[in-house]
């Protein structure tokens, strides 16, 4: 159980402030939309997307180590780090 709040906790802290949740945010802040709609539909999504990743994950551990798939998602966010910079 312990493993899994710290999933629950890794996820839920990198994911504050992240630009899904900006994009939730400014969907609430329209008065045309219903709150508890954009909730739904905002977790539905996050949901879905957490999903296809823990599948995409687990094929993918049998082909390439758990450490490597570590140092690639390093790298990629250092990129896209570099990239926001840059733009």
């Amino acid at each position: 159980m312990r493993d899994l709040w710290m999933v629950f906790l890794s996820v839920f802290l990198a994911e504050l402030g992240d630009k899904t949740q900006v994009a939730t945010l400014l969907f609430a802040t329209d008065g045309n939309l219903h709150k508890w709609g954009v909730f739904a539909a905002s977790a539905g999504a996050l949901a879905l997307s957490c999903l296809l990743m823990v599948v995409f994950g687990s094929q993918i551990a049998q082909f390439i180590s758990p450490e490597r798939i570590k140092i690639l998602a390093g790298l990629g966010f250092i990129a896209i780090g570099i990239w926001t910079l840059v733009k």
